[in-house]
């Protein structure tokens, strides 16, 4: 297969399975615990409701889309031939731009999207590409 489909294949896999670790955890916390009264799916409630939360409730968000881009970037490190970096931090870079989407669709405090932008992508593709070298031929 020619490096550069096998490359464009590792980071859509990549970022799915990171989407899909992603959205698990999100929905695993918001189980544990929800936000009374808020409809999850309404993003004009739950961002009202967000500017009010105490910080339990930013726990999973963050691990959520640290812990999709850590796999999503492992899973793009084993996959690709070649370029395996720039393949995680593309993953990561996917999931930056969703996150700064979603900080402006939703109202969060300042230091939850700070948090979030600096230290759940970037960081996380490039812990996932050293891990996933490990894994990788």
């Amino acid at each position: 297969m020619n490096n550069t489909i096998r490359n464009i294949i590792a980071v859509i896999v990549g970022w799915l399975i990171g989407s899909v670790v992603n959205m698990s955890i999100i929905n695993l916390g918001n189980s544990i615990l929800p936000i009374d009264g808020i409809d999850m799916s309404n993003m004009e409630e739950l961002s009202n409701a967000y500017l009010s939360l105490d910080i339990e409730y930013f726990i999973t968000p963050f691990l959520a889309h640290a812990l999709g881009t850590l796999v999503g970037a492992i899973i793009a490190t084993i996959i690709a031939k070649g370029n395996k970096k720039l393949m995680a931090l593309i993953v990561g870079g996917i999931f930056l731009i969703g996150g700064i989407m979603v900080s402006f669709m939703i109202n969060s405090p300042i230091w939850f999207i700070v948090v979030d932008l600096v230290l759940a992508y970037i960081p996380m593709a490039l812990l996932g590409y050293s891990i996933g070298l490990k894994f990788s031929k």
